[in-house]
């Protein structure tokens, strides 16, 4: 009798798939509680400050960093306590995982929505500095962003 491989590869392809699930799972529930934090003190009243200036702003500036220097503690509590930031790990994005990243990439294209000149390309750019981000995982992102047609 010879071997028929249509079995292993039927069990494969549903450990692939339930294992993926467990990944759609998890990015749901990113969804569901995304930055949650910010609609509660000591972060609320701070957000309510200056988002609207942070709006009126180009991503990245020194306008823009000084802003982020001044909201101060609020800003910090809500990096020590959202995982998609790589503020919340003491050794930055390579302490994240590709969970994480997918929320941050997700954020970063939200965020940039709501400036009135952001776009993903810049983004991208500033947060490659902005946290050290090597060529490899830049691109990775880039690659991502344009699957997803952001």
């Amino acid at each position: 009798m010879t071997y028929n491989s249509a079995q292993d590869t039927w069990d494969h392809i549903e450990n692939v798939r339930r294992f993926l699930n467990e990944v759609v799972l998890e990015i749901d529930q990113r969804a569901v509680h995304h930055d949650e934090s910010k609609l509660e003190e000591p972060e609320k009243s701070m957000y309510d400050k200056y988002t609207p200036k942070l709006r009126e702003l180009t991503y990245g500036n020194d306008e823009y960093k000084q802003t982020l220097k001044d909201m101060g503690p609020a800003l910090k509590h809500h990096y020590e306590n959202n995982s998609h930031h790589p503020e919340y790990y003491s050794n930055g994005i390579n302490g994240m995982s590709l969970l994480d990243l997918i929320e941050m990439l997700a954020d970063w294209k939200a965020a940039g929505m709501r400036h009135s000149d952001g776009n993903m390309q810049q983004s991208l750019e500033v947060n490659k500095k902005r946290f050290g981000i090597y060529d490899q995982l830049a691109e990775i992102l880039q690659n991502t962003v344009k699957e997803l047609g952001w």
